[in-house]
This record gives C-alpha cells, sequence and structure tokens, in this order.
C-alpha cells in the first residue's frame, strides 16, 4: 500500500513535468507567434507562474515518490540500472532547466514587461525565445528516456 502511494506520487510529479513543459512551449509559441506584445507578455508571465507550480512542484513529487517507493520496495537505487539512469535523465533535464532554461526566462519576463507597455518587442526576446525553445525540447528528451526506463525496467537484471 506505501509502495503505491508513492509510486502514485512519483507518477503524478511526471505528469506534472512533462505536462507542463509540452504545453508551456506551445502555447508560448503560438502567443510569440500573435505579435501582440500584451499577449505575449502575459504568455511569457505564465511561462514563469507555470514553471515554478507546476515544473518545480512536479519535480519534487517525482524525487520524493521515486525514493519513497525505491525505499519501500527494497530497490536498490544506486545499482539498478533503470533508477540510476532514470536519475541520470532527471539529472541532465534539471541541469538544463536551472542552468539555461531558468535564467533565459527571467530575461525573457523583464523584456516582456518592458515591451508590452512600450510596443514593440526587441530583437533579443526572440532570440532568447528561440534558445528556449530548442533547449526546452532538448530538454524533455531526458524526461521522456526516464519515463521510459521506468515502465519498462530494461536491464533490471544487472548491467
Amino acid at each position: 500500500m506505501l509502495y503505491a502511494f508513492f509510486k502514485s506520487l512519483h507518477i503524478l510529479g511526471l505528469v506534472l513535468m512533462a505536462g507542463n513543459v509540452t504545453v508551456t512551449a506551445l502555447w508560448k509559441v503560438f502567443a510569440d507567434r500573435t505579435n501582440k506584445t500584451q499577449i505575449m507578455a502575459f504568455a511569457q508571465w505564465l511561462v514563469t507562474v507555470t514553471d515554478f507550480s507546476f515544473t518545480l512542484s512536479g519535480g519534487f513529487l517525482m524525487v520524493l515518490g521515486g525514493y519513497g517507493a525505491a525505499f519501500v520496495g527494497n530497490w536498490p537505487i544506486f545499482s539498478t540500472p533503470w533508477l540510476v539512469l532514470g536519475q541520470l535523465m532527471l539529472a541532465i533535464a534539471g541541469a538544463v532547466w536551472l542552468g539555461i532554461l531558468v535564467p533565459l526566462q527571467i530575461k525573457q519576463a523583464r523584456l516582456a514587461q518592458e515591451f508590452a507597455v512600450l510596443g514593440e518587442v526587441p530583437p533579443d526576446y526572440r532570440k532568447y525565445s528561440r534558445i528556449w525553445l530548442v533547449w526546452g525540447l532538448l530538454s524533455t528528451v531526458p524526461l521522456l528516456a526516464g519515463l521510459y526506463w521506468m515502465v519498462a525496467k530494461p536491464m533490471s537484471y544487472g548491467w
């Protein structure tokens, strides 16, 4: 019962994180394509709000649920191949998020606050948006790989 609880937290965390990453990229791209500064600025504000609400809380639930399930299920977290790979993928995605995406979002948010009032989107905003989209999509790959390893559990019987 406790194992199922932790596993459910882990899956909920992945759904929140991966879902937010995917949906946020989609509606931000569409908002930016309108070229309407107030819509773009609002979308950029929502990127920040949803990222810290859903991505951060999703990551927390994934870690809490994953380690809780591993502990209760007696899975050795540093010697079970699919668990090691899953942790590595989450670390890679987290490093991209913290090291690249969050700083870009902060820059974009500052620019968006200005152009919402001034009415002209600076070229830097467009450049940062393209970089953010590419790195955001790239950071989704390790999350999906981790999902695969979590479900398929390949190499469960040794390296």
